[in-house]
């Protein structure tokens, strides 16, 4: 109850639970604007270790790691350690892009940087990094649909967020480009590069959304050869990379898409363990308690000021 009460009243969200019986999971919604600075300086030293342990002692200098960055408070964090010893193994930062559509701000969701110890990588941990934070984030926002972008020239990963995430431009089937995709892509492009690594010099082809020469901007240490890049268990996923990126000059996909009520039934149905069902619904309960419960409440409150009819 002091977990749901305490869930209610956060401005951010923060999520913490045990995933399994190795791993704990959290989840912190732009720390870099809450966190004590102790905190969020052990934060930083947890992502960076997990990142040195990817790229065997090499480290990242662009996006969360740019010692001039302001990316922790625009950035949702997951991160996975292990129980018995705390250690972190694993996390995920996904930057929350400003975009303007039909004259509105919105923001684009970023699937972001994925780092996993070599030593945890058959620890069944995919579904929380790659799924768990944007279905949170899709009911804290009240299931409005919220749109996603990935930038990878690993197949697995391409193939994953067509098979995940709903009207995804290009590699899903069946989804052409739409005036919103190019318009969206267009816009991260002008003014997100730094989000992903990619410097000014890269080039853009925007009816396939191939980022060339990619690698140039930080993100050195991440470009892969075709060989090296894990595939896809569907072949065509990996076809379809072999024949629109050049690995040896450095490309990657720009995928644009959106997590909807189908892309959340999918993640339930498909991606998360049974086992953790359980612990998974229980926080499901408490984030959209604090997005559609807590509202009501204080709509139904005469005693505060609503301002403008909305509640505070």
């Amino acid at each position: 109850m002091l977990v749901l009460l305490r869930a209610m009243q956060d401005r951010h969200m923060k999520v913490s639970f045990n995933a399994s019986r190795n791993h704990h999971v959290h989840i912190y919604e732009r720390p870099g604007e809450w966190m004590p600075t102790d905190q969020l300086a052990t934060l930083i030293a947890d992502c960076r270790m997990v990142v040195q342990a990817c790229l065997s002692g090499k480290d990242l200098d662009y996006g969360l790691f740019d010692e001039a960055t302001t990316a922790w408070s625009r950035t949702v964090i997951t991160l996975i350690r292990r129980r018995d010893d705390g250690m972190p193994v694993a996390f995920n930062a996904m930057p929350l892009l400003g975009v303007n559509r039909a004259g509105q701000q919105e923001e684009v969701l970023h699937l972001g940087l994925v780092m996993v110890d070599p030593a945890e990588r058959s620890g069944g941990l995919s579904w929380i990094l790659y799924g768990l934070t944007c279905f949170a984030l899709f009911l804290r926002r009240r299931m409005r649909p919220l749109w996603i972008s990935s930038v990878t020239q690993v197949p697995a990963v391409v193939g994953m967020v067509a098979e995940t995430f709903g009207n995804v431009f290009p590699a899903q089937t069946g989804t052409r480009q739409s005036f919103a995709h190019r318009h969206l892509a267009h816009q991260i492009m002008r003014h997100h590069r730094s989000a992903f690594g990619v410097g000014t010099e890269a080039g853009f082809d925007l009816d396939r959304q191939v980022i060339t020469d990619a690698y140039t901007g930080g993100s050195d240490n991440l470009k892969k050869r075709f060989d090296m890049a894990a595939p896809h268990r569907n072949p065509a996923y990996n076809d379809f990379c072999q024949r629109e990126l050049d690995y040896d000059r450095g490309d990657d996909l720009l995928q644009i898409g959106m997590i909807d009520l189908g892309a959340g039934h999918r993640f339930l149905s498909r991606s998360v363990p049974r086992s953790a069902l359980p612990q998974l619904l229980v926080q499901a309960i408490v984030v959209a308690t604090g997005a559609l419960v807590v509202p009501l409440l204080q709509w139904l409150d005469a005693s505060k000021p609503l301002q403008r009819l909305r509640p505070a």
